[in-house]
């Protein structure tokens, strides 16, 4: 087959979609397929590269006012017409559902391609990059349910990772989407026991402790973390644990002096990004404990990665988060912006390491359940499936294409005055 996918966001910009879609791109790729990503250009440039079966096509972008080191494409109707065209693709998986992924979709269905779409975040992930004025998000949210339910027409189906986001979309607008993990890889995030040298150059090189406890969180340092960085806190006052932060964000340098002002910076390392391919899968084992704070998760790939490596977690019971992290068996559960619940969760764990180890073998045995493999099984024969009924319906499809254009116009205005200040597409 010939795959395109359509993403915002792609690495070297590093977001949970992006590397959901580099993984089904070189997926796919290794299973025989064509594959074409339109993507923003990591370099405000437009170029393209081309690796064995992997086409990336870089669109002209413009730096993101909304989140650090990333970049979003805006006037982009024509460049991904043109890559549509020219490449000729059976399907069209659409994992920016905004500009890009409209752009897209009318793209793909002049050309009678079947579409599919991938849904990342759901309505109050916008809402929360919102200031907060009267009205304003319960406006925002509804509009966005209603758009939702609008591109579930123009599309052949909809995928989302879990159940529960299934389910809440069902709720909101009527249909349920398919469930289909975005998968982990269980190769690279692994249990393997590492050497005493090993250990020892990490923590040399990160600063850390070799005979302390590390509480782990990986992610875009926002300010919701500051509920990470308040619970550490509470738990390194009662133990002897020491606090890493993996990741960037606009927030990064707030939160570093959040940890000062705590007393805890002297056991506090914020290195900053560290990539899937670099350090990262050794700093996860290093670890002992895992805790995020994330209440707007579709799945939570840091999740996957820290059960993968038979890390406990502590999170926060909220979205889809309970489907991966069992209380009690796996890890514990928390109320939203619950300092205490989660300090005392994390202080529970640290204290008692047969019972960190054994949740920390069910967690590997739950992230075994979303290896890539399974991953790519259940995309393939769904693209399999939409190309077959799309080939058996052409009239039916072609007849979508009435007023698409017309229809789409306004929202799309109303989406970049209220994100970018834009005018004009």
């Amino acid at each position: 087959m010939r795959i395109a996918y359509i993403t915002q966001s792609y690495p070297p910009m590093i977001s949970g979609a992006s590397l959901v879609v580099k993984s089904l791109a070189h997926g796919m790729a290794a299973r025989g397929h064509s594959v074409l990503v339109i993507a923003a250009s990591d370099q405000g440039r437009a170029y393209t590269t081309q690796k064995g079966r992997v086409k990336i096509a870089r669109l002209t972008s413009v730096p993101n006012p909304k989140r650090a080191q990333q970049k979003v494409v805006l006037w982009s109707r024509k460049m991904i017409e043109d890559e549509l065209k020219y490449f000729s693709a059976d399907i069209l998986h659409v994992h920016d559902i905004l500009t890009m992924g409209v752009f897209g979709v009318q793209t793909a269905q002049t050309l009678n391609t079947p579409i599919i779409t991938t849904v990342h975040q759901l309505p109050w992930f916008v809402t929360a990059y919102l200031p907060k004025l009267p009205g304003l998000h319960e406006t925002v949210e509804y509009s966005l349910w209603e758009y939702s339910r609008w591109l579930n027409k123009q599309c052949q189906t909809m995928v989302v990772p879990t159940s529960t986001i299934a389910e809440t979309i069902r709720s909101k607008v009527g249909f349920r989407p398919n469930v289909i993990s975005n998968g982990i890889d269980l190769q690279r995030f692994n249990t393997l026991e590492m050497s005493r040298k090993q250990r020892a150059s990490l923590c040399e090189k990160y600063g850390l402790n070799p005979g302390l406890p590390i509480i782990l969180h990986v992610g875009r340092l926002d300010t919701d973390k500051r509920v990470v960085i308040q619970a550490a806190a509470k738990t390194m006052r009662k133990t002897s644990a020491q606090l890493l932060v993996i990741g960037n964000g606009e927030h990064r340098e707030e939160l570093m002096h959040l940890a000062q002002h705590l007393g805890i910076g002297d056991r506090s390392h914020f290195p900053g990004f560290v990539s899937q391919s670099g350090d990262l899968p050794e700093l996860y084992r290093l670890a002992s404990i895992f805790t995020t704070a994330s209440e707007i998760e579709t799945q939570g790939l840091v999740l996957l990665e820290a059960l993968a490596s038979g890390l406990p977690v502590v999170a926060v019971n909220a979205t889809c988060i309970s489907e991966l992290v069992i209380h009690g068996q796996n890890g514990l559960l928390a109320a939203p912006r619950d300092t205490d619940g989660m300090a005392n969760a994390l202080t529970a764990i640290i204290r008692k390491p047969s019972f960190a180890n054994q949740m920390g073998r069910v967690g590997r045995a739950i992230a075994q359940e979303h290896s890539i493999a399974a991953s790519l099984n259940k995309h393939e024969k769904l693209y399999r499936k939409l190309v077959y009924q799309c080939h058996a319906s052409a009239p039916t499809q072609i007849s979508k294409l009435l007023s698409f254009h017309e229809k789409t116009q306004g929202f799309l205005r109303q989406l970049s005055n209220i994100f970018l200040g834009e005018k004009e597409f």
